[in-house]
């Protein structure tokens, strides 16, 4: 399949036109190409969005265990635009984590339509009380490399992100164990700067949603925000929806985090999609009000965001980002957070051919996974 007269993004993420030729789901070739196609003119092609937090939508959520539900999810997701995502489990008991990778590895070996499964990410299970935010406390715990294994093994080497909190316990150790095989992100956690920096130097290589359920930046003491704006070797994520991050804050963030440092990830739940209404959360009930944001707990405390990357993406820009990093933001950050940028995330020969065809408006016309109209 040829798409004639595209308006799109190169892998530099510059503005090109050309067409682009699609071959068993990859990028064949870009440039001006003999034969018909389909007219794409008057659409702006982008790559297809990577989501590497995201609990559930549309009723679905990863921590279920259940592969209608991650289908659920899939086909939201794909709606959206996004078009690779890793579902993200919660703060659970070990043998209950056991299932849900098995069951999100199980599912991805399968052939279903949708959004791709790129990864598993484990929010948890050994993060700090004081910052566990909407993660069930029961089940908090230290760290342990034998859990870790023992999820590893049963996930196919499909885990890609674990959030620890690395003051919560000994975790020397466990950095250095679990960095051979996955990105060990800092989250949840009441880490000083000392102790973030620490983390950093022995391994940990990402944030899970800056600002949000960790140690916070002021004048005086820099804390994890302000130690992991500062250090290079750190991606963080920022949840963009515009409730959890004011726009001042996140203009900001993007300022010191540059180009190649932000991912935007929704870190949605399953309401996402379904209106206002009460739902479940690891275990808990939360709450989404009419017309809010995001979910809540019975208490008030922000408990997941309830929006997607499509309405993100633009979000950053309506908050002043420019275009080329909210969409670096949404696509080929996460992609290299997961080292899989070789194979999505960006347009360009040899890679999947994961396109979305947007109007003037930015709004989605067109979704193609692995070149299949979605």
């Amino acid at each position: 399949m040829i798409f004639k007269n595209c308006t799109f993004f190169n892998e530099n993420f510059e503005k090109e036109f050309g067409d682009i030729e699609v071959e068993n789901g990859i990028i064949k070739q870009i440039g001006i190409i003999d034969g018909d196609g389909k007219d794409m003119a008057g659409t702006i092609l982008i790559p297809g969005f990577v989501d590497v937090h995201i609990h559930g939508c549309a009723g679905g959520d990863a921590s279920d265990a259940d592969k209608a539900g991650l289908e659920k999810m899939a086909n939201e997701l794909a709606k959206h635009g996004v078009t690779s995502f890793c579902p993200t489990s919660m703060t659970l008991p070990q043998k209950r984590l056991e299932k849900i990778v098995e069951t999100i590895s199980e599912y991805k070996s399968e052939n279903h339509k949708g959004s791709k499964i790129a990864g598993i990410n484990l929010e948890g299970p050994y993060i700090a009380m004081g910052k566990k935010g909407a993660q069930n406390g029961d089940y908090v715990r230290a760290g342990s490399t034998e859990e870790f294994d023992t999820l590893w093994e049963k996930s196919n080497s499909l885990i890609k992100l674990i959030t620890i909190a690395p003051e919560a316990f000994d975790s020397g150790e466990f950095i250095n164990h679990a960095k051979k095989y996955t990105g060990v992100s800092i989250g949840h956690s009441q880490a000083n700067a000392d102790e973030c920096k620490a983390a950093i130097n022995c391994g940990i290589n990402h944030a899970t949603h800056l600002f949000n359920a960790m140690t916070p930046m002021n004048h005086r003491q820099a804390g994890i925000v302000g130690t992991v704006l500062d250090d290079d070797r750190v991606m963080c994520e920022l949840i963009c929806d515009g409730g959890h991050i004011c726009p001042t804050v996140l203009r900001n963030a993007f300022k010191i985090l540059g180009e190649d440092r932000g991912i935007a990830i929704s870190d949605s739940m399953r309401g996402a999609g379904l209106g206002e209404g009460e739902f479940e959360l690891g275990g808990q009930a939360v709450f989404v009000k009419p017309n809010g944001k995001y979910a809540v707990l019975e208490d008030g405390t922000i408990a997941a965001s309830i929006s997607n990357l499509h309405t993100e993406f633009k979000n950053l820009i309506e908050f002043g980002i420019d275009f080329k990093t909210a969409l670096k933001a949404c696509t080929i950050n996460p992609a290299k957070s997961i080292n899989e940028d070789e194979n999505i995330g960006s347009i360009a020969a040899g890679k999947c051919a994961d396109l979305v065809f947007l109007d003037e408006k930015l709004d989605i016309k067109e979704v193609y996974i692995n070149g299949i109209l979605a």
